[in-house]
């Protein structure tokens, strides 16, 4: 299965994959207007960047083989896409119980404080060839391919 993979030498924490990931998923797929009429100020890409000290990486959902998520949730919201293998939520099955983000190893999955349910999750930018976040790095710090031996 194809996966997003950093590589943490080559990210200089832009974060343009966190507002690449944001606009992917809005109706104009427009930055300025996204920004300007689509985007709630309070929201969460599905990639986020961490930084210590010089060091930065794009953090987002690794798609797990085992994924613990699907395992954890009650409602059957997370689950595996037949045909892709990603990981991914309904967020219309979302009762908000954070189950799955207790048990994910990377802590990568977020949700709305007011609503509980999920907010933020990565969907490998369904439909499209690359993700937004993979598609739109400057310094191809993130990559999209499958890697037979790591799970």
């Amino acid at each position: 299965m194809k996966r997003i993979y950093i590589s943490e030498e080559y990210c200089i924490g832009c974060r343009l994959c966190e507002i690449h990931c944001l606009v992917a998923h809005t109706k104009s797929k427009k930055i300025l207007k996204a920004f300007k009429d689509e985007i709630p100020k309070d929201a969460t890409a599905a990639v986020l960047v961490e930084e210590e000290g010089h060091l930065s990486f794009a953090l987002q959902c690794r798609h797990c083989s085992d994924a613990p998520c699907i395992e954890a949730c009650m409602t059957g919201a997370m689950y595996r896409d037949k045909k892709t293998g990603a990981v991914l939520h309904d967020e219309d099955k979302c009762v908000g119980c954070w189950m799955c983000i207790m048990v994910c190893p990377f802590g990568v999955t977020a949700a709305d404080p007011a609503t509980h349910k999920i907010t933020s999750k990565c969907d490998l930018c369904a439909g499209q060839d690359s993700p937004a976040c993979v598609a739109n790095c400057p310094n191809e710090a993130l990559v999209y391919e499958d890697r037979e031996n790591e799970s």
